[in-house]
C-alpha cells in the first residue's frame, strides 16, 4: 500500500489528478470490466491500444516511463484481482475494441480464462508479440495451465519486470 501512495503522489506532482486511468476491458466470458492502472499518458490521451497510438512517447509523463518500464503502473490491477475481475495469471483482458483478439480468443475458448495481470503471452514476448502469437500462447495455457504452469510464469513474470524485456514505452 505504500508504494501505491508514493506512486499516487508522484503522477499528481507530474500531471495532476487523476492519478489512476480506467478502461473497458473484456473479462472472462466476455464479460466487460473496467482496468485500474496507474495513468501514465497525459491526460487528453484517446482510448487506443498503446501500439495504435503514432508518436507515444509525446503524450507519456515524466514519471510513467520509469512506471512502464518496471510495469508499476499495472499494481492497481490488484484491486481488479479484489473485485474478482482479475486472476494474477491468466491472459491480459483485452480492449472492448480490439474485435480481432476477442474473436480469436473466442474461437479457442480462450475467453472462458478469468483475464490475468500477468500471463505466457507477457513472459513470452509481451509486447513484441502479433496478436495471433499472443492467442497461441494463450491457447497454450489454456490447455497446460496448473500450479507448476503458473510458479513458472510467476518466476518469469519477475524476470522480465525486473529487467524491463519486451516492452514498448
Amino acid at each position: 500500500m505504500p508504494l501505491l501512495l508514493l506512486l499516487a503522489v508522484i503522477i499528481l506532482l507530474d500531471d495532476g489528478y487523476p492519478f489512476l486511468f480506467t478502461q473497458e476491458r473484456i473479462g472472462i466470458n466476455q464479460s466487460r470490466f473496467k482496468i485500474y492502472k496507474f495513468r501514465t499518458m497525459k491526460k487528453d490521451m484517446k482510448d487506443l491500444p498503446t501500439h495504435l497510438v503514432h508518436d507515444r512517447n509525446s503524450y507519456i509523463i515524466k514519471s510513467g516511463y520509469f512506471m512502464r518500464k518496471f510495469s508499476l503502473d499495472e499494481l492497481p490491477q490488484l484491486f481488479n484481482i479484489i473485485f474478482g475481475d482479475m486472476a494474477l495469471i491468466g491472459p491480459r483482458p483485452a480492449l472492448y475494441n480490439q474485435d480481432d483478439l476477442i474473436e480469436l480468443r473466442e474461437k479457442l475458448g480462450i475467453n472462458m480464462l478469468k483475464p490475468g495481470i500477468t500471463g505466457w503471452a507477457q513472459v513470452n514476448g509481451r509486447d513484441d508479440l502479433s496478436i495471433k502469437e499472443k492467442v497461441n500462447l494463450d491457447y497454450y495455457y489454456l490447455n497446460h495451465r496448473g500450479f507448476i504452469m503458473d510458479i513458472k510464469i510467476i518466476l518469469m513474470t519477475i524476470n522480465k519486470v525486473l529487467f524491463a524485456k519486451n516492452i514498448s514505452l
